[in-house]
């Protein structure tokens, strides 16, 4: 088990230049993490799918600052940052946070200047969080980086350590590298889990492989809450003790359906912590409503569609309006026939987005 300690860079070497390429996916809580204690650290422990299709795509080049003329650039952190090809100046101050955040782990950071070329391979403005993608393409791109100034580090190390920084840039972000399944947060009944890292979950039945995410588009705007304040609003909540407790619970529950493939029990923990989190906030001072009129019109038709065809078909929610509807591979025509007759209606501009289990970030 790696301390923070452990993740200090030293004893490494230098390079004039390299350039390094990574997708990383975004993914989807089973058991919602909400609220969180200083420097990204979950108040409790969650578990997620990492997705296959909708992900993050970046290319860092590092040139040494010795080599460039005129450097005035020295002892400080210096990036250029383009998404989709253009200059984004929006996205500055959260990398350069991140990179401040990073850089007592990462020190060899200052002797770089970073060129940073960033998509995403759904809409950026889809209503889907692109910040976990996000940052953990960067932190794996980082680490390649570091792999290369100090080819003696392990693959655990790499992982672990990948996974470290990117919490530091979005909590959920480290459930981002790894894939299928994994686990972030302390956890009494999971011997390696961390609140510093997200762990792989590995005993998986056949019944989750392939498991299918359609992603409808309800509400595409930007968020009505940052995940900042959100998270915060745990603070001095009045069901705050009681929920820590549930999570932990959930997710002790989780982990047994998941290894036995019991999808009944798996539908009843994932659309309770789904209500759950949105109960949160609307229980929070000040209180919010993220759902929209078409999110309930969406959840009462999949509830109506289940009882009546008895075809394991959930939903879960994010920190939004958004539908996430999750389902066996098997039956994949169903559900899409399902979805194109019945749901479409209630998605802006008739978007959705099929996404699937996948393995993680890639190195590209």
């Amino acid at each position: 088990m790696f301390s923070e300690k452990d993740f200090i860079a030293s004893n490494y070497s230098e390079i004039n230049n390299a350039t390094f390429q990574y997708s990383a996916p975004s993914n989807i809580a089973l058991v919602k993490y909400w609220g969180k204690k200083e420097n990204q650290i979950p108040a409790n422990p969650s578990i997620s799918f990492t997705l296959n299709n909708c992900k993050t795509i970046t290319k860092l080049s590092v040139e040494n600052k010795k080599s460039i003329i005129n450097n005035s650039l020295e002892n400080k952190i210096s990036f250029d940052l383009f998404f989709e090809g253009k200059p984004k100046e929006s996205f500055n101050p959260k990398i350069e946070k991140f990179l401040e955040r990073i850089l007592v782990y990462c020190p060899f950071l200052n002797d770089y200047h970073l060129t940073i070329h960033t998509e995403n391979t759904f809409p950026h403005s889809s209503g889907i969080a692109s910040s976990a993608s996000g940052m953990a393409a960067l932190a794996m791109n980082i680490m390649n980086l570091e792999k290369e100034l100090s080819p003696s580090i392990s693959d655990d190390y790499f992982y672990s350590k990948a996974s470290f920084l990117a919490r530091l840039g979005s909590g959920s972000a480290c459930r981002s590298i790894k894939g299928e399944v994994v686990i972030w947060g302390n956890h009494k009944e999971v011997s390696n889990s961390s609140d510093l890292f997200g762990v792989e979950f590995s005993n998986i039945h056949s019944n989750f492989k392939n498991y299918q995410d359609t992603i409808l588009l309800v509400d595409k705007g930007e968020k009505q809450v940052s995940s900042t304040v959100g998270h915060n609003l745990m603070h001095n909540h009045p069901y705050a003790e009681k929920r820590f407790e549930q999570a932990h619970e959930n997710l002790s529950k989780i982990k047994d359906i998941l290894s036995t493939g019991n999808i009944s029990e798996f539908i009843k923990i994932v659309e309770s912590e789904a209500l759950t989190l949105h109960a949160m906030m609307m229980t929070s001072m000040p209180y919010f409503i993220l759902m929209k009129p078409n999110t309930l019109e969406i959840i009462n038709r999949i509830w109506k569609f289940r009882n009546e065809t008895q075809i394991p078909v959930c939903f879960t929610l994010d920190a939004g309006a958004n539908v996430h509807i999750l389902y066996p591979e098997n039956v994949k025509e169903e559900v899409l026939h399902f979805i194109k007759n019945e749901l479409v209606d209630y998605c802006q501009n008739e978007q959705y987005i099929c996404d699937q289990i996948g393995n993680g970030a890639k190195s590209i």
